[in-house]
């Protein structure tokens, strides 16, 4: 049975941004071997997920667009796969309301054979979710 793993904000960051140049080589050099020749899987939660979106726009001045498309390529790169399954591409994949953000948290809530509960109408659409009158 591989090993399994999850990865923090700064691994995402450095896989997103290619900076610097030299970690971002290092750390990717690393993963690769974990998941080559130590039969490993890799992990990002949706936590990291979320916060790795937010960290590349206000750190970077990446727009949302392509901060979305940035996670999307990373998490289907076959180096890091989400660990809410693929349900999480289909979130990356929305540009419309609710946000990124609010589809991560009614995801894992999912995922965890839990509704969520918002007093947000656009929220409330997602399927599983429930708008608390």
């Amino acid at each position: 049975m591989p090993s399994r793993f999850g990865i923090d904000t700064s691994i995402l960051v450095r896989l997103l941004t290619g900076d610097p140049p030299a970690d971002f080589e290092r750390c990717h050099r690393a993963l690769l071997a974990l998941v080559e020749a130590d039969d490993c899987e890799i992990y990002a939660s949706n936590q990291v997920i979320g916060e790795g979106y937010i960290a590349v726009q206000h750190h970077y001045g990446v727009s949302k667009e392509d901060a979305r498309a940035g996670l999307r390529e990373v998490l289907q790169s076959g180096l890091i796969q989400p660990l809410e399954g693929p349900a999480v591409l289909d979130s990356l994949a929305a540009g419309k309301p609710p946000g990124l953000l609010d589809r991560l948290i009614a995801g894992s809530y999912a995922s965890a054979g839990l509704g969520t509960l918002t007093l947000d109408r656009k929220m409330a659409a997602l399927q599983g979710a429930r708008l608390l009158k």
